[in-house]
């Protein structure tokens, strides 16, 4: 039987703790928070490292994040998994919203609309996403609709989604439950 791994490639990466973050969500609002994150002075959460994304700019209700396609992303085929396309465009989305929060708050996604409308190849280069806040539920405030549109290096559509993400308070105390009602 011959041998199906190639020695060759092989991918190895590091994160920080992200415990930094989790405390700083308390300390600061959102659009400070994802700032911080692009100047470098907080570390970037582990999945990013994982696949290789990054925060490229940061407004408020407007989140641009980047990610170069590469052979590690994709299928046999040679195109790039489209969880690597829906994973920029919740990002995205989920981001863009968390901009526009409050210390002790953040996003969660509820769903994630995505609709492919061209392949993403391992020879595609850098791919931009931009997250966009469309809507803020009025009412609670407890949701916002976002929307993501995925480009290639040349401004083409490659994917556009919408989202409902969630808005969620932290209980400072035990952070890993939330505070009020679900």
């Amino acid at each position: 039987m011959s041998q199906l791994i190639d020695p060759g490639r092989q991918r190895t990466h590091s994160w920080q703790d992200p415990t930094p973050i989790h405390a700083r969500i308390h300390e600061a609002d959102g659009l400070t928070v994802l700032r911080e994150w692009v100047e470098g002075r907080t570390p970037p959460p582990p999945v990013a490292g994982t696949l290789g994304f990054a925060v490229a700019r940061v407004e408020s209700g407007r989140v641009t994040v980047t990610l170069t396609a590469a052979e590690f992303h994709c299928v046999r085929t040679g195109i790039v998994h489209g969880g690597i396309a829906a994973t920029l465009c919740d990002t995205a989305c989920g981001f863009a919203v968390h901009s526009l929060l409050p210390a002790g708050a953040y996003a969660v996604s509820a769903d994630l609309n995505l609709r492919y409308l061209r392949p993403v190849l391992v020879t595609s280069g850098t791919l931009t996403c931009t997250g966009t806040v469309k809507h803020v539920n009025q009412v609670n405030a407890r949701s916002a609709l976002a929307q993501a549109e995925l480009t290639g290096p040349d401004g083409a559509l490659l994917a556009h989604a919408t989202s409902t993400v969630l808005i969620r308070g932290i209980d400072p105390i035990h952070p890993t439950i939330e505070s009020g009602p679900r």
